[in-house]
């Protein structure tokens, strides 16, 4: 099987064809994801509040990063590898630049940033250099402290308006692929249309070109306070890996997720 690039995503997007997109940081469930079918990994910087028992995101490093994209790598050919670019790990153009060339040579095929259109610049500066980028709009974890917690974003019209605004301006500068956290089914539709490039959601409805979730939340493991956008896969079946391809095929099919899962 093919691997997953990224004109893959455009012509999944094209032909109006999910894809499916979860987080993984260990080798054995990115074997099990790619048995599964899922078309892109991202090593999240999640992996501070699953992996390390963090509070946040904010404590997670590039070298953290780095160590969990390379176990990832090592044992996956078909999916498409994405890397978060953590907290405060771009204070300049240089550290930027030599984080992402980190991460890139860990092994992952593009960087996710977090941020808005103040990330014009940087976009532009990773793409001219060959380095793919997806940026990640709605709630941006890792600006928690300002949103005052983990909360909806975008039901404001200004505040849905600046999404729209920033996506577009962010498509511009070279972003290859749009992530929308937490914000109103219909907001994330509109962004969608808005674009060219491939939108990924979580929390974010059914009407986007792909879907991801934390692998823990997916598998149940997240304990007494799930997540709205959340479905338990792993309910019902008899192992993780089937847990996985009925994800993968329930976001190819457009029954996940509904109503129940939206804002």
């Amino acid at each position: 099987m093919s691997s997953v690039t990224i004109a893959t995503l455009v012509g999944r997007r094209e032909s109006n064809t999910p894809f499916s997109c979860l987080t993984a940081y260990d080798a054995s469930m990115a074997r099990l994801a790619e048995e599964a079918g899922i078309d892109v990994l991202l090593i999240g910087d999640s992996l501070g509040m699953v992996m390390q028992g963090q509070t946040s995101t904010l404590p997670v490093t590039v070298d953290d990063i780095a160590y969990h994209t390379r176990c990832v790598a090592r044992v996956t050919s078909r999916p498409l590898i994405m890397a978060d670019l953590p907290f405060m790990a771009d204070t300049s153009l240089s550290h930027l630049l030599e984080a992402s060339c980190t991460l890139m040579q860990a092994g992952a095929h593009m960087i996710k940033i977090e941020g808005g259109a103040w990330r014009h610049e940087a976009i532009a500066e990773l793409t001219q250099r060959g380095v793919p980028v997806c940026v990640h709009l709605g709630l941006t974890p890792q600006h928690v402290n300002n949103f005052g917690g983990y909360r909806v974003q975008g039901r404001d019209p200004d505040d849905a308006q600046r999404i729209i605004d920033d996506a577009l301006d962010l498509e511009q500068a070279g972003a290859a692929i749009v992530l929308l956290e937490c914000v109103p089914a219909a907001l994330a539709q509109q962004v969608r249309d808005a674009l060219t490039v491939p939108v990924i959601g979580i929390g974010a409805g059914p009407d986007v070109d792909g879907q991801i979730l934390v692998i823990q939340d997916m598998l149940g493991m997240t304990g007494e306070k799930t997540p709205r956008f959340v479905k338990d896969f792993l309910k019902g079946e008899d192992s993780v890996l089937e847990a996985l391809a009925a994800y993968h095929e329930a976001v190819v099919s457009r029954t996940f997720p509904d109503d129940e899962h939206c804002f």
